[in-house]
């Protein structure tokens, strides 16, 4: 006797693809006052936004004619981050500097 079983099977294949978004972007900015010295503006923006001494010494001018500069555009966290470090440095230097973080 011959073995008649006919498995049927459907294969289904479903195709998925994922969507990410890429995470909003903000601003950092440094604010001018009268108390912070230029060249710790400069340093912090060397130091904490890795900029090179001609770009920061351009954007510390901008900061001081203007009273306010861009230092960098990051995601969320690390924009919350280099804000808490240049706060945390500029007091542990004594100077006043303050950031601001806007959503770009």
């Amino acid at each position: 006797m011959a073995d008649t079983k006919h498995n049927t099977f459907e294969e289904t294949i479903e195709k998925t693809r994922s969507i990410t978004k890429k995470p909003p972007l903000f601003k950092v900015f440094l604010m001018n006052d009268d108390y912070t010295t230029m060249e710790f503006v400069v340093y912090i923006l060397e130091e904490f936004f890795q900029k090179a001494s001609v770009e920061a010494v351009q954007i510390m001018l901008h900061v001081h004619k203007n009273g306010k500069g861009l230092a960098g555009i990051y995601t969320k966290d690390i924009a919350q981050t280099k804000v808490s470090q240049v706060h945390s440095e500029a007091r542990k230097r004594g100077f006043p500097l303050k950031c601001s973080v806007e959503r770009e």
